[in-house]
């Protein structure tokens, strides 16, 4: 318990001083987990709102697919992606190994299917007799998955939460294809693995806290947006 003790001491007298090491770690985690994030919403809410309505050879195959996808292991897509990004790999040509930009390539693999996921099903839980309605009325079929979609919107904005959640706080992908490099690549997580293995149990429990803090802070912005009530 003392060393727990110690760690919120120590992680309130980073903050406080604005600790240089926390800080870039602090905004590497966000831009790094938000792009993903981002990259993963704007693709995967059109293509889960048309695996979710659509009717299609091959869609239940599809599905499968991206409900395996919502439990890959970490360690597995870095490898997969490392080997992309290495010099002599498909990708080799971009120099990504050891970059943010390969650390997003490899969380949107992970938080995508997530994404994709949770909205078809948040799209196949609004009542089918809309779509019947949005037919008759004469609605494209584009038309009536924008509706769908803005039906089961807080629903979906629980599946852009939850691919958030798959991302960052993952460690395997990001230390693979982003080497931990200080002021670049490191990251919350690879920053407390460091030091966790160095034996600074202390700092490794700062920085956990940190971390922890900043899940609160932006599940509970995107919560408050999920939960609030229009003016009537």
């Amino acid at each position: 318990m003392e060393l727990i003790w110690n760690g919120l001491v120590e992680a309130v007298r980073l903050l406080a001083r604005a600790d240089p090491g926390v800080v870039d770690a602090a905004a590497a985690s966000l831009v790094i987990t938000g792009s993903a994030t981002l990259l993963s919403i704007v693709s995967g809410i059109p293509l889960g709102a048309l695996l979710g309505l659509g009717r299609f050879r091959g869609r239940s195959l599809l599905l499968s697919l991206v409900n395996t996808g919502m439990g890959l292991p970490p360690v597995v897509v870095g490898l997969f992606v490392a080997v992309l990004v290495w010099r002599s790999g498909p990708l080799g040509d971009l120099d990504w190994y050891c970059t943010r930009p390969a650390m997003v390539l490899a969380q949107y693999i992970l938080a995508a299917p997530t994404v994709i996921g949770l909205t078809a099903v948040a799209v196949q839980s609004v009542d089918p007799m809309l779509g019947v309605q949005l037919s008759a009325l004469g609605a494209t079929r584009w038309q009536a998955i924008w509706i769908f979609v803005r039906e089961s919107r807080l629903l979906i904005l629980s599946a852009a939460i939850a691919g958030f959640g798959a991302v960052i706080s993952e460690i395997g992908a990001s230390l693979m294809v982003g080497c931990n490099v200080k002021g670049d690549t490191r990251i919350l997580t690879t920053a407390i693995t460091l030091e966790t293995s160095k034996g600074e149990f202390g700092s490794a429990f700062a920085l956990a806290f940190i971390l922890l803090a900043l899940i609160f802070a932006i599940t509970a912005l995107t919560t408050w947006a999920q939960q609030r009530r229009r003016p009537q």
